[in-house]
């Protein structure tokens, strides 16, 4: 059974920080890009950032570039969003994303609010 466990959410002030963790399971985490994504009330999911499955190539939405990092623990199975200098505009519930081919696994999301 696949899994993708987020976790990290929270609510936070203006230019803190939040790490947000994803634990996969059922699947060959290796195989697999990770992604994370955010939906803001009223807004279409954004792709905030990607990691490769092998190697460490990453990429970021423009809006989140230098604030936020991505990375992976393949012995842990996890994923993770370092979130930096946090701002008003970040708040959405992120979600984690596995994706190889077609092949797509989702999480529940977690939420993250910025706000003082």
């Amino acid at each position: 059974q696949v899994q993708l466990m987020e976790s990290g959410g929270g609510l936070v002030q203006p230019g803190g920080s939040l790490r947000l963790s994803c634990a996969a399971s059922g699947f060959t985490f290796t195989s697999y890009a990770m992604r994370w994504y955010r939906q803001a009330p009223g807004k279409e999911r954004e792709l905030v950032a990607t990691i490769a499955s092998i190697g460490r190539s990453t990429n970021y939405a423009d809006s989140v570039k230098g604030r936020f990092t991505i990375s992976r623990d393949n012995a842990k199975n996890t994923v993770y969003l370092q979130m930096n200098s946090l701002k008003p505009e970040d708040t959405a519930v992120y979600y984690c994303n596995a994706v190889r081919y077609t092949t797509n696994y989702w999480g529940q999301g977690t939420q993250v609010t910025v706000s003082s």
